[in-house]
């Protein structure tokens, strides 16, 4: 075996492990947001996520790597690749095109996911479904083309190692359109637009995803270097950890000192945005700036969550908090802390330039995108669940069965259960 066949050999089984850890965090997603809403809404999280995941696939692999990663088009999209056929030869990686293909599908399906949360509990289902065959096919691959697949953004030298930007920041304001326009869950405001307590149903189920995202976050940032032998690897575990550890540090004593008591779900949230934060610049940045981007990211994800509530936007798991305002400052932070061009360590102000002009593309490009997308899709199907499916609950109305045969909700809509059941018989 030469030295080039076991290097490929390597980084292969780096990257597909990588890959598994990252697809490992749709189970993440699935507890935590499962967790956050109300029982009778569990099993319409975890087919939402499961939707992600196979109509996603699917998508990114017959048309969104050929938009994302094909021959450059004018800067704005690929035009070859689709089902991994046509001219690829242009792709510089130290891997196969499968292996590759495999690594970017688990990221594609982090991106949908993240919207899923901001709408929960009252999307129409099928309407949910189209959504994701949109970002999955157009949305992402498109803007994740201008940064990593050879587009505008990239020849202006963004820094984005694995997605800060194209990623959260990007399904961020997605869900951020996608929240105003469909509207907040019932009762979810007074008339005076005081915003009502919604309990989560299950805060343990909760941290656990919180825990497995955390894990996954190692395979999204020290994978993306592609390889097993790249000396990056370790320190962009170290200042993963440190800047999720950060963020949820500093919820944790803001809540306390604030309201005097520690907030669980804060600080679950205020870890996440501290891993969101440190995505795009984690080969970029030194330890201590690590900390501090982690810290401001936690503390910026309270605030948003202060901004949504002010304005009646209704975001059940903070899915706007925690991945765009943290992902605007972890993209910003690339261009004020880089130890390569950064402004506090002697590089200037043209870094942090272009990483402001790429954040502002793809975050406007998520927004104005998703609400057209919707708006399309309202023609087709209703984007909202209907009053009785909301007050029923979206696993009854939507797939026939609860999470929790115990819960109190079950308890108080037993019957209409029952009727649900016999109207699918007699169908």
């Amino acid at each position: 075996m030469s030295v080039n066949e076991l290097s490929l050999g390597i980084n292969t089984t780096w990257v597909v492990l990588t890959a598994a850890m990252i697809l490992l965090m749709e189970g993440g997603f699935a507890l935590l947001e499962a967790g956050f809403v109300r029982y009778k809404n569990s099993v319409n999280i975890i087919m939402k996520v499961f939707a992600d995941i196979t109509i996603g696939t699917l998508c990114f692999y017959l048309i969104g790597f050929g938009l994302m990663y094909g021959d450059d088009l004018g800067g704005v999209v690929g035009k070859s690749g689709f089902a991994l056929s046509g001219n690829l030869s242009h792709l510089d990686i130290p891997i196969g095109l499968e292996t590759f293909w495999l690594f970017q599908c688990a990221f594609v399906i982090a991106v949908i996911s993240i919207v899923s949360g901001a709408v929960a509990e009252r999307i129409n289902f099928r309407a949910y479904l189209l959504y994701a065959i949109l970002m999955t096919t157009f949305i992402y691959p498109i803007a994740g083309h201008w940064i990593w697949g050879g587009g505008w953004i990239s020849k202006l030298g963004m820094l984005d190692f694995a997605g800060s930007a194209v990623i959260h920041a990007l399904g961020g304001f997605s869900a951020l359109a996608a929240a105003i326009m469909i509207g907040p869950r019932k009762g979810k405001f007074t008339k005076n637009g005081i915003s009502s307590v919604s309990l989560p149903s299950n805060l343990p189920l909760a941290s656990v995803g919180a825990f497995l995202l955390w894990f996954g976050w190692f395979g999204f940032n020290a994978g993306s270097t592609l390889s097993a032998t790249d000396v990056r690897i370790g320190h962009i575990a170290i200042v993963t950890m440190l800047s999720a550890a950060a963020g949820g540090a500093a919820t944790l004593f803001y809540t306390l000192f604030r309201y005097n008591r520690s907030d669980a779900p804060s600080v679950i949230n205020g870890s996440l945005a501290g891993l969101v934060g440190i995505t795009a610049g984690c080969a970029f940045v030194n330890t201590p700036s690590a900390i501090f981007i982690g810290a401001v990211s936690g503390l910026l994800m309270m605030a948003a969550t202060n901004w949504l509530e002010a304005r009646q936007i209704d975001d059940p798991v903070g899915a706007f908090p925690v991945h765009a305002a943290s992902g605007i400052w972890g993209t910003l932070a690339v261009g004020l802390f880089s130890t390569d061009g950064g402004v506090f360590t002697g590089g200037g102000w043209t870094l942090l330039g272009i990483q402001l002009l790429g954040l502002i593309a793809l975050c406007a490009w998520g927004f104005v995108t998703t609400w057209i997308g919707l708006k399309v899709i309202s023609l087709v199907v209703p984007l909202r669940s209907t009053e009785e499916e909301e007050e029923v609950g979206l696993d009854i109305s939507y797939h026939g069965i609860m999470a929790a045969h115990q819960a109190p909700e079950f308890i108080e809509y037993e019957n209409y259960y029952a009727e649900v059941k016999e109207k699918a018989a007699d169908s």
